[in-house]
């Protein structure tokens, strides 16, 4: 296939990029990543929770893994600041009794003080003083992020240049923070894994989507950049880059 007919379906990745939740589906078969990391994030959170716990899930996305935990509704809060996710999380978590509410700015969360035995976020925002003000004595904070280097070799190799987003985005730093605010340490994890990628099709459609990593990138600005990631493709089998992740647990002393 030539560059014009390929150019024509990537053009067609990039015109479909949009999503819904955090459902990555679309590129399902074509891609793969965080098959190496060395802890199930789901596991860790159902570690410290309990049935009677009272449980809040910052930037829940369209409330995919909140639900997975199975915990009782009424014990189970939610936040999300993403219009489209607001708006299926209102669809899907409300009806639920699920007490889900609006909230694009961590640093001032709609809840009381001490409200919950444990809060969680998964590759979202966090602030650490409004969490030390809504968890309650002995409540635990659990996150995994995205670290710094994340999908670094990718954007290198599309947009040669481009700054990182989030330098402060590594385990040290964050668990620094945390121990100076008084947060006791309970568990702190880092790793790279790959992540691969079987078309190109399928990275323009993750680079669109992964907006805030690859700056704008379109198509049409890196498609000299795309052909070069295509004639790689083609030797080797796959593009191959590295996934950046970081697991913390912390207690509120």
């Amino acid at each position: 296939m030539n560059f014009a007919d390929l150019k024509e379906q990537w053009l067609q990745e990039e015109r479909v990029a949009h999503i819904k939740g955090w459902d990555f589906s679309h590129i399902e078969g074509r891609y793969e990543e965080g098959r190496d990391i060395p802890w199930e994030y789901k596991d860790v959170v159902q570690r410290y929770l309990k049935r009677d716990s009272k449980l809040l899930d910052i930037d829940t996305g369209g409330g995919e893994f909140l639900l997975s935990l199975n915990h009782p509704y009424r014990n189970t809060s939610a936040t999300e600041g993403y219009p489209p996710n607001v708006a299926l999380c209102r669809e899907v978590l409300q009806p639920l009794g699920i007490d889900f509410r609006e909230a694009d700015d961590v640093r001032h969360l709609p809840f009381e003080d001490q409200s919950f035995d444990i809060v969680i976020n998964r590759h979202g925002d966090f602030d650490i003083p409004e969490l030390l003000r809504i968890l309650k004595p002995h409540g635990v904070f659990v996150t995994q992020q995205v670290g710094a280097k994340n999908d670094r070799e990718l954007v290198d190799l599309l947009l040669p240049g481009t700054e990182i987003p989030y330098p402060e985005q590594f385990l040290q730093k964050a668990s620094e923070r945390f121990s100076a605010a008084g947060f006791e340490i309970l568990q702190a994890q880092e790793n790279f894994s790959p992540i691969r990628f079987y078309d190109i099709g399928a990275l323009v459609w993750f680079a669109r989507i992964i907006e805030w990593e690859f700056p704008g990138f379109s198509v049409e600005s890196c498609f000299e950049r795309l052909c070069k990631a295509q004639q790689m493709l083609d030797q080797t089998g796959c593009i191959e880059a590295s996934v950046h992740r970081y697991l913390l647990v912390a207690l509120k002393k």
